[in-house]
């Protein structure tokens, strides 16, 4: 019964690994590339490529589960491409992200007040 639950986490993790990957696949996927030179990261094909590569292992990790080192350094792939790159290329895009929207006032340097 030990061994069932064990099992069952570790498939758990494993789903919550897939996804991990996959957002991070996606967020990379929606950057402009022009944003990635600009923050003097890699370019955006090696980290969809690298990202790509994560996330097959992760899903090909849920159905055999005999890929644990290659799971391992896809994960600290996508770690790094998270706390590292998307802050980066977030910062080039004005920090704006998913649902935040400036007012129709806002010029590129902040909001104009009319000449007040």
């Amino acid at each position: 019964m030990l061994i069932a639950g064990f099992s069952w986490v570790m498939f758990l993790l494993s789903l919550a690994l897939v996804a991990f990957s996959g957002f991070a696949l996606i967020d990379a996927a929606i950057r402009r590339e022009d944003a990635y030179r600009a923050a003097d990261k890699r370019t955006k094909p090696f980290w969809l490529i690298v990202l790509g590569l994560s996330f097959l292992v992760n899903v090909m990790n849920v159905t055999l589960a005999s890929m644990w080192l290659l799971m391992i350094i896809g994960l600290v792939a996508t770690i790094v491409y998270m706390v590292d790159v998307r802050p980066a290329l977030r910062g080039m895009s004005g920090g704006r992200g998913w649902g935040r929207r400036g007012s129709s006032s806002d010029g590129p340097y902040g909001p104009w007040n009319g000449g007040r």
